[in-house]
């Protein structure tokens, strides 16, 4: 029983970037209809401008992460405006090669500016763990989920509370009719993509000290981000939120129980399981974003 306490702890903890991730793939899906191929490369930037603000150049534990999270966003408008806003209107085969081939270039870019070599992330936090009962738990990894949590809620607010949020809805809904009604509709566009690449960016720079950075780290992210938003049901926010949390939990009870090699491999089985039953996902609805 403590042990299944401790992974469903730690599942928690996981399905919070998860949800990062997979809230930022399902809001540009939804509302640009864009296959976005350079998200884990984005997951992978985020985690690397956090090392340099950490690492090299010195900055504050807990004002590197908001910079990471601007640099996230900064770079998504520019991949919108410079490769995205001239193909609007064409087909949904070239921008998806349009975005595989700028996800490549990130992650070569990556490779050739810091190398091959693993980078660790200091964090401010001791070394002992929280021990609550049967329960340890890094005081890291709950700053991690302390802030996705925040993120995840600022997030909603934004979608629900804002005009910035209105616009986008309207955007998903009928963009041709928003546009009538005045709403900026190119703008809406870049405003999505800055911010889904920016919770991908934040996602990464929360990892990054957890684990290690590294310029493939953001493949199997990736893959991880679109197996959620399958799951959760294509432009759906909740679903996504409520994916990341259910993928956590198969990956985290597939290392406990099964084995640790098959981490990975048990939360995209149980994918496949739900969609043979509900291939839409499992919160699929006709009104997805908000």
């Amino acid at each position: 029983m403590n042990e299944l306490i401790q992974h469903l702890v730690n599942a928690l903890i996981l399905g919070g970037t998860y949800a990062l991730l997979g809230i930022g793939l399902t809001l540009i899906f939804g509302i640009m209809n864009v296959v976005n191929f350079t998200h884990g490369a984005l997951y992978t930037v985020g985690a690397y401008v956090m090392y340099l603000a950490v690492a090299a150049l010195g900055l504050n534990f807990f004002l590197a992460l908001p910079v990471a999270i601007l640099g996230g966003l900064l770079l998504g408008a520019a991949i919108e405006l410079v490769l995205l806003r001239p193909f609007r209107g064409s087909d949904i085969d070239t921008t998806m090669l349009v975005m595989i081939g700028a996800g490549i270039v990130l992650q070569s870019g990556t490779l050739w500016t810091f190398g091959g070599v693993a980078k660790a992330i200091p964090a401010p936090f001791p070394e002992a763990p929280l021990q609550v009962g049967p329960v340890s738990v890094s005081w890291l990894r709950l700053f991690v989920l302390g802030a996705a949590l925040t993120l995840i809620a600022l997030t909603y607010a934004l979608i629900n509370r804002t005009k910035l949020g209105l616009a986008m809805r309207a955007a998903f809904q009928d963009s041709d009719t928003a546009a009538l009604m005045g709403v900026d509709v190119r703008r809406i566009y870049t405003a999505t993509f800055a911010l889904g690449s920016s919770l991908a960016a934040a996602a990464g720079a929360l990892l990054g000290p957890v684990y290690v950075v590294f310029p493939q780290m953001g493949g199997l992210a990736e893959l991880k981000a679109f197996a959620i938003v399958i799951l959760g049901g294509l432009g759906n926010v909740t679903g996504a939120a409520i994916g990341g949390f259910i993928l956590a939990l198969a990956e985290e009870l597939g290392a406990g129980y099964v084995s640790s090699g098959y981490r990975d491999a048990m939360g995209f089985l149980i994918i496949i399981a739900v969609l043979l039953c509900r291939p839409t996902g499992l919160f699929a609805k006709a009104e997805r974003i908000g």
